[in-house]
């Protein structure tokens, strides 16, 4: 078998449906079918069972999942080494990172990261901050927002405020629609602490989108307010009606940050980009 194969296991099983894997790891759902079918008869067991709530391990397949994450292991520990032992910058850099990080700070980061370093690939994965949490032990490096990484090394990169943007009058009377979109538990969790304190401004919560650009893209249109972090506003969203989020007087900020594992630390190519993350003014960010 292929190490291919052996992370197909482990996704399979990550993802729970041939369909949400597909979808994934931007493959087809017909060459995941016949790759599974492949490896089930080369070992001569079945490694999932459909159910109608998505794959679920047989047995014999939690063997085969052990063993596919101890191939991987042993192989991701091996690159390390021999990366190790170059003098140049080169080799694969893992990166996990939020959305929002990812499409309004990392083009930047990883031009000039890229320019010092040409002969690095980057091998980027983006989502909120709660997937790429889950998946840290997948990535060399996860910047992520909220609450660092337990057992990880964490550095504070920059925190921003949180406001309220409408295209009308926050003053007003009238009930506002409120436009959420897919974010981590956290953040949720900060935007209901402040509804629930709050008593100027009437929301009626009925629609959520995907995306933080489309909230704000669907606010501009006047569709009702939305949420955003300070970092991600453009200079002419300032000029429409916005207020910051506070609580208990104070106003709600969420940080960002670098977390990856010390081990990992020592790779070239880790260490530049940490570097780099680390040296980066955030300040006016």
């Amino acid at each position: 078998m292929k190490l291919e194969d052996y992370k197909l296991i482990m996704q399979l099983n990550q993802y729970h449906t041939i369909r949400a894997t597909a979808r994934n790891i931007l493959i087809s759902q017909p060459a995941i079918t016949q790759r599974l079918k492949y490896i089930e008869e080369y070992l001569g067991v079945d490694v999932f069972i459909r159910t109608s709530k998505g794959l679920v391990l047989t047995p014999a397949g939690e063997t085969v999942l052990k063993h596919a994450r101890a191939m991987l292991s042993s192989e991701t520990e091996l690159h390390n080494q021999l990366l190790r032992s170059k003098e140049t910058v080169s080799g694969t850099l893992s990166l996990g990172a939020s959305s929002l990080i990812s499409q309004h700070h990392l083009p930047y980061i990883l031009q000039k990261y890229t320019t010092a370093s040409p002969d690095v690939k980057i091998d980027l994965v983006t989502g909120t901050s709660a997937e790429i949490k889950q998946a840290a032990g997948d990535y060399h490096v996860s910047i992520v927002r909220g609450e660092p990484i337990k057992g990880y090394v964490n550095h504070a990169l920059f925190k921003d405020a949180l406001y309220l943007f409408d295209t009308v009058s926050l003053n007003g009377t009238a009930e506002r629609p409120f436009i959420e979109f897919k974010t981590d538990a956290e953040y949720q969790r900060l935007v209901e602490e402040w509804m629930l304190q709050q008593n100027k401004i009437k929301i009626r919560r009925t629609m959520k989108v995907d995306h933080f650009e489309t909230a704000k893209q669907l606010m501009r249109t006047g569709l009702g307010v939305t949420v955003l972090p300070e970092s991600i506003v453009e200079e002419e969203l300032w000029k429409l009606p916005h207020l910051p989020l506070q609580l208990n007087g104070r106003s709600m900020k969420r940080r960002t940050w670098v977390c990856f594992n010390k081990e990992l630390s020592d790779l070239p190519q880790v260490a530049a980009f940490i570097k780099l993350l680390l040296n980066h003014s955030w300040e006016g960010v």
